[in-house]
C-alpha cells in the first residue's frame, strides 16, 4: 500500500514541496487563529491526496511548469475547509487519531477558518489566471456543497435508495477527486479527450474511496486508522452496507434498523452495533460494498488508457489499488 504513495512521491517529490509552501503562505493571516487552527488540521493531514493528484495528472500530461502547484494547494484548502464543516455538523471529537479542531477550538471558530479556506482557493483560482480552471474548480466546490446537503437530507432515512447514496457520494467526494485531476490536463492545455479521461478516472477513483470508507466504518480496520468502528452507525449515515442490509433483511431486521438509525434509539450501542455488522456479514453487504469500490476501480484504471505508458501514468494506476487495498 506504502508503495503506491512512495512511487507517487516519486513522480511529485518537488513538485509537493512546492504545494506545501504555498499552503504555508496561502494560510498566513494577521488574525492569528486562522493559521493556528487551519495549520493543525492541515498538519493532521492524511496523505495530501487530492493535491497529489493534480500534481501527477499535470506530469502525466506532460506540464512544465509551476500554475499546477499552486491549484492543488488550492484543492487541499477546498478539502481541508469541508473536513472543519463537516467534523462540525457531525459532531467529531476525532480526526485521524487527534481531537478535531472544533473539539480544540470550538464549532464557532472551524466553521469561519473553513470559510476563510473556501475564500483563499478562490483567490488562488482566479490568480491562475484560466477561466476554464475557475469553472471547472467552482463548480465542483458548488456541487461538493450540494453533497454534503444531500448527505443530510437522506441522514437517518432508512429508504434511502442505492440511487441516492450514489448521488451524494458522487457529489460529496467524486467531484473533487475529478476536477482535481482535470486541471492537471488543464494546464498542459491538453486535447479534450485526456482532459475528459482524468475527469473519469478522478471520478471512478473518488466513487471506490467513498465506497471503502464507507465499509470501514464497520470493520476494525478503523482502529488502526485513528478511528472508532461504529462512528457512521451512531450518527445514523445511510450509507451501501446499510441500504443493502435493510433491503435484504427480514421486517424484525428493519424495525431495528429503524430503531437505531431513524430513532436514534440505542441504549446498548455496542450490542446494537454488533447485531447490525452481524447482519451486514450474513447477507454479505460488506464484502459486495468492496466488489463494487473494485469495479469503479476497474473504470478508473482503464480511463487511463488513452495515455502512453509511463511512471506518472503507473502511479497513477497504483493509487487505485491503494485507496481499495485500505480495506485489508
Amino acid at each position: 500500500m506504502d508503495a503506491a504513495l512512495d512511487a507517487l512521491m516519486r513522480v511529485v517529490g518537488d513538485d509537493l514541496t512546492r504545494v506545501n509552501q504555498s499552503i504555508v503562505a496561502r494560510m498566513d493571516s494577521p488574525v492569528g487563529l486562522i493559521p493556528q487552527l487551519g495549520g493543525y488540521i492541515i498538519a493532521a493531514g492524511g496523505k495530501r491526496l487530492r493535491p497529489l493528484l493534480t500534481l501527477a495528472a499535470a506530469r502525466l500530461c506532460g506540464f512544465e511548469g509551476e500554475r499546477h502547484a499552486h491549484l492543488a494547494a488550492c484543492v487541499e484548502f477546498i478539502h481541508t475547509a469541508t473536513l472543519l464543516h463537516d467534523d462540525v455538523v457531525d459532531e467529531s471529537m476525532l480526526r485521524r487519531g487527534r481531537d478535531s479542531a472544533n473539539a480544540v477550538w470550538g464549532n464557532k471558530a472551524s466553521v469561519l477558518v473553513g470559510d476563510f479556506l473556501f475564500a483563499r482557493s478562490f483567490q488562488l483560482m482566479v490568480e491562475d489566471g484560466s477561466l476554464k480552471v475557475l469553472a471547472i474548480l467552482s463548480h465542483a466546490t458548488s456541487v461538493l456543497a450540494e453533497g454534503e446537503v444531500l448527505q443530510l437530507v437522506t441522514a437517518n432515512d432508512t429508504s434511502t435508495t442505492e440511487d441516492a447514496y450514489m448521488a451524494v457520494i458522487r457529489a460529496k467526494t467524486a467531484q473533487l477527486f475529478a476536477a482535481a485531476c482535470q486541471v492537471g490536463a488543464v494546464v498542459a492545455e491538453r486535447p479534450e479527450v485526456e482532459e475528459q479521461a482524468l475527469h473519469d478516472y478522478g471520478m471512478n477513483l473518488g466513487i471506490a474511496f467513498q465506497l471503502v470508507d464507507d465499509y470501514l466504518d464497520y470493520s476494525a480496520k478503523q482502529q488502526d486508522l485513528g478511528k472508532t468502528v461504529g462512528d457512521d452507525f451512531m450518527d445514523g449515515k445511510i450509507t451501501l452496507p446499510v441500504i443493502l442490509a435493510y433491503a435484504r433483511g427480514t421486517e424484525e431486521e428493519r424495525a431495528f434498523l429503524r430503531r437505531c438509525l431513524e430513532d436514534q434509539e440505542m441504549p446498548e450501542f455496542q450490542a446494537d452495533l454488533a447485531r447490525a455488522m452481524e447482519m451486514m456479514t450474513r447477507y454479505d453487504t460488506l464484502s459486495e460494498t468492496i466488489t463494487r469500490a473494485r469495479a469503479y476501480g476497474e473504470k478508473a484504471r482503464q480511463a487511463l488508457s488513452v495515455f502512453p505508458d509511463s511512471e506518472a501514468k503507473s502511479a497513477l494506476v497504483g493509487i487505485v489499488d491503494f485507496c481499495i487495498d485500505r480495506a485489508y
